[in-house]
């Protein structure tokens, strides 16, 4: 008797391998795909054609001199962010705590700026702003690391808690340093005198710029040509084969977090001595979180983060744009930035995966 087996319509398998050319193809056809729903969404709302759109989110990115320079400066931020939870993520350690790094380092530049500044020449603060900054990211790194290596604690958790502790902390410390009192915030920090104000170099974007590209090069070479580079690789492709050849598992864990946390730092260094010259408990923006998929996506390639930081701020600089000029609020520009790095984010689905059409619904067996 013959039996009908029925068979999915749609089958889900996952690519053997893809060119890198096919993948980037995926890539750009996601962001296209997502400008091309964010103009139909804003046209609905608005009524504006589809070129006056696009035109604007150039505009809002690169549109004068100054966003350029502003567009610039926050890719390097992100990308500083991006890099640091790189090593991390290579070594399989799940660290989602760059946003606590992050503060801690800046409200360590915070601190010294606010209560040196009487006391100690501008040069002697700055470079103890630096070392606090970056002592204090590193901290907020390795006493994850320490649990993990010691304990087998969850570091996911574990950093993520982390992330609460230094919003806390950041809110405890606007209160005690609030100016005036009662407003809630600390304000420009040494206004008058610039005491720990970090030096303009060119102009007042560009230091963070050249830290970037510095910190790309360097975790460039680090991960390719060094010794804790291939470390990490092992320990990330097997905990089990590490600990074979002779790595120790432990060390290598708290090492390369404190050189995570370190770099978060210098990141809230640069925010908070360099761009803002305050603190407050968003400062980071949630870049610290926002790193994390830049990391992924540039599948842990330093050269490949830089593109992918600029795609996520160029486009999230045009939806605020749009959101301006428009007269839309905020929260306008929130869902097309959401919209995009939905799509952004989908696209590997499409890069690791591949959907299969059947032409028969069945198939008869004998």
């Amino acid at each position: 008797m013959a039996q009908i087996v029925k068979e999915p319509r749609f089958h889900i398998v996952k690519r053997a391998d893809i060119s890198s050319k096919k993948a980037w193809a995926i890539r750009i056809i996601a962001i296209l795909a997502a400008l091309v729903i964010c103009a139909l969404i804003t046209m609905i709302c608005t009524g504006d054609n589809p070129i006056s759109i696009f035109t604007t989110i150039c505009k809002g990115a690169f549109g004068t001199q100054r966003k350029s320079w502003i567009t610039l400066q926050y890719v390097a931020i992100l990308l500083i962010i991006s890099l640091a939870l790189t090593p991390a993520f290579k070594m399989q350690f799940w660290n989602v705590g760059g946003e606590g790094q992050v503060l801690m380092g800046g409200l360590a530049a915070a601190a010294c700026m606010i209560t040196l500044s009487d006391t100690l020449p501008n040069a002697v603060v700055i470079i103890l702003m630096i070392v606090s900054s970056i002592l204090a990211g590193a901290l907020w790194g390795v006493i994850p690391a320490f649990f993990k290596a010691m304990w087998n604690t969850n570091e996911t958790l574990s950093t993520l808690m982390m992330n609460y502790i230094a919003t806390q902390l950041v809110a405890y410390f606007t209160i005690v340093w609030e100016v005036p009192k009662g407003s809630g915030k600390i304000g420009i920090i040494n206004q008058n005198s610039n005491i720990g104000w970090l030096p303009n170099v060119g102009n007042k974007y560009l230091l963070s710029i050249i830290a970037a590209v510095i910190v790309t090069i360097g975790m460039y070479i680090y991960l390719k040509f060094t010794k804790h580079g291939y470390e990490i690789e092992v320990v990330g492709e097997s905990q089990n084969t590490a600990r074979y050849v002779g790595i120790n598992v432990g060390k290598v864990m708290i090492r390369t977090m404190f050189l995570s946390g370190a770099i978060c730092g210098l990141a809230g260094l640069l925010l908070v001595g360099g761009i803002n010259h305050t603190i407050t408990t968003t400062i980071s923006d949630g870049q610290g979180f926002t790193g994390v998929m830049v990391s992924w996506l540039a599948k842990f390639n330093p050269v490949a983060m830089i593109f992918t930081s600029l795609l996520i701020i160029f486009m999230d600089r045009g939806a605020s744009e749009i959101s301006t000029v428009f007269e839309l609020n905020q929260s306008f520009a929130d869902i097309l930035t959401g919209i995009i790095l939905f799509f952004i984010i989908g696209c590997e689905f499409f890069i690791r995966y591949k959907i299969l059409v059947r032409k028969d619904l069945g198939k008869e067996n004998a």
